[in-house]
Parts: C-alpha cells; structure tokens; sequence
C-alpha cells in the first residue's frame, strides 16, 4: 500500500512541472503596483548625466524627469521618489536649497505632479545630504556634531515646503530622534493632513550606498554612523519602528533591503500598516556589473532579488528598475 504522507506516495515536484502549473502554485507574486521608483534631477544641465557606478541611472533634467514619471505611470508603478541635486556652489551649511520653494527638489515636484498629476503617487526625499556644504543629513554644531533637534527645526520647513510644491508622500531619511512626529506637526499646520508620511525606520549605516553618493553628488566627509543603525542590531530596529508608529508614521521602510531581510520580516509581522524596502543603490550595481561581466543572468538575478524582498514582507520596494520590471511583469500578464 503506497503511503501518501512521504516519498514515493508524496512528490512535492510534481507541483513543478511546467510554468505554468509552477506559475499557479506561485506564493509570492510580484506586480507593478508594487514597485516605486527612485529618480534624482539635477540643476543646470540641458541633457541627462549618466552616473559611473549605477549603470542604466542618470540624473535628470527637469523635461527627462517628466518624461520618466510618465513612461512610469504607463507601466503600472505605484510611485515615483525624486532626490534634488542641486548645484555645488548653491549648497551652504543648512541646506538651504532643501527649503527654498525654487530649490531643484521643489521644482521638480511641481513638474511631475503637472505632468502625472494623482496617476503617480509623487514622493520626496527629506532629508539634508544633498544641500549641504558639508553632505551631512543635518545641520552640524560647533563641535562638528549633527544636532538632532536644530535638524528637526529644518526638516519641519522642508516638509512644508515639499508639501506645498506637490508631494503627495514625504520620506525623511535622516534618522533623527523626534522626526517623524515634527513632521506631522508641521504638516498639519499648514492644513495638509491628506500628506502621508514614510518613515525611514531601520536605515543602516551600509557600505552598499556607495553609488548612490556619485548620484546625489554628495559632498560628505566622514560617515553617518552616529545617526545611521548599526548593522549588527535588530532590537533597535524595533525600538525605532515603535516610537515612529507612535510620532504618526503612515508607512514604514527597511533600508537596505536585500542585505536586512531579516529586519524587514520583523517588521512586517510586527506592524498593521504598509512595509516599504529600499533595494539600494549598492543592491542594483553588483547585480548590473555582475550581469556585464556574464557572471549572472541579469534578469533572472533581478526578479529573483525582487521577489525574495517581498517574501520578506515588503508591500512596496524601491528599485531603479521600477518601470523596467513593471513592463516586463505587464507583459508577462
């Protein structure tokens, strides 16, 4: 009598056979829906700018950008993050460009809600790095030091700036203490409660956004390890989700993503509002630099990494290949 609760009565790969019974047993899916994609814009130039290390990203001019968010609404992406780069000689110790309502940031807010308008969820980055003279997330003191609660003064004005100029989302990625709940304040001053707050929860002091410093042209000196979680903690991770639920956080994220799988599936059983992962910029140019060389298949490796983020938990993930995923996955359905 054949036993069907083991081997040779029970035979997992029959449930393997071929696509497409593979694709109906499928637990985890990928959509479009689920895709945002990061886009950064810089001031003054007239063509877009390749960056060196994140092969197939540029910098923007304002009529690419527009151009980008539209080919992304056409493919089914839920949204769209823009980073400012503004020009070197703008930059000061506040940033002053992160709150100047012509700041580059700021204008192209207003340029891809114009274009896109609500068919695009329109994201901000707010944060400092990229307007100040020194590439800090914040404003320094006399001592050098990153002063939290100078920053939080900043971030308020940016929040309201960026609201003001079309954000439907604004993403402070900073990782002061007290952010989220000033932001919120700040925003429901200026009467914009209908603006949703992501909350950088777990954002790791990682080696894997060394690209993305060539794409923002940071100016930093030194590191961010004293505002940054360290890499070997998960408790605080925790911590840090809890007290952003709390100041009012709308969704949350895990960053980076591939490399903190673990934090985000703890988060994600942790938590009854949307988990949002960052795969990094460091993430997409291992995966790039090893498909040139022939080493991987690059768009296996690319929906293999996707995939596995949102088996993790992830409702939402960041990626520079959004829109090109997006299409693909369209197609395929």
């Amino acid at each position: 009598m054949t036993t069907y609760g083991s081997f040779p009565g029970t035979r997992p790969r029959r449930l393997r056979t071929t696509p497409a019974m593979r694709r109906m047993v499928a637990e985890t899916r990928l959509h479009p829906a689920d895709l945002i994609l990061p886009a950064f814009v810089r001031e003054g130039v007239s063509e877009p700018v390749p960056i060196e290390a994140m092969p197939g990203v540029v910098q923007h001019t304002r009529d690419s950008l527009k151009k980008a968010a539209a080919e992304a609404v056409a493919a089914g992406v839920s949204g769209i993050m823009l980073f400012g780069v503004p020009e070197e000689a703008r930059k000061d110790a506040v940033g002053t460009p992160g709150t100047d309502p012509d700041g580059i940031l700021q204008v192209a807010l207003r340029d891809v809600r114009a274009e896109v308008g609500d068919d695009l969820l329109v994201m901000s980055d707010l944060c400092l790095d990229e307007t100040t003279d020194h590439g800090h997330c914040g404003v320094l003191d006399e001592r050098g030091r990153v002063d939290n609660d100078a920053t939080l003064e900043r971030y308020a004005e940016m929040a309201q700036v960026q609201a003001d100029a079309g954000a439907h989302i604004v993403g402070p990625s900073g990782m002061m203490d007290g952010q989220i709940g000033v932001i919120r304040d700040a925003l429901d001053q200026i009467g914009r409660e209908d603006v949703a707050i992501l909350a950088y929860t777990a954002k790791y002091a990682s080696a894997f956004y060394g690209p993305f410093r060539e794409a923002v042209g940071s100016s930093l000196k030194g590191d961010r390890k004293t505002y940054q979680q360290d890499p070997a903690n998960v408790r605080e991770s925790m911590r840090e989700l809890a007290l952003d639920l709390e100041e009012g956080a709308d969704l949350v994220m895990v960053k980076p993503a591939g490399p903190y799988l673990d934090i985000l599936a703890r988060v994600a059983d942790s938590v009854d509002v949307p988990v949002v992962a960052y795969q990094i910029s460091g993430e997409y140019s291992m995966i790039e630099a090893a498909a040139e060389k022939g080493w991987i298949d690059r768009d296996r490796a690319i929906l293999e990494a996707l995939t596995g983020i949102k088996r993790a938990g992830a409702r939402n993930i960041l990626t520079y290949w959004a829109t090109e995923v997006a299409q693909k996955l369209g197609g395929a359905q």
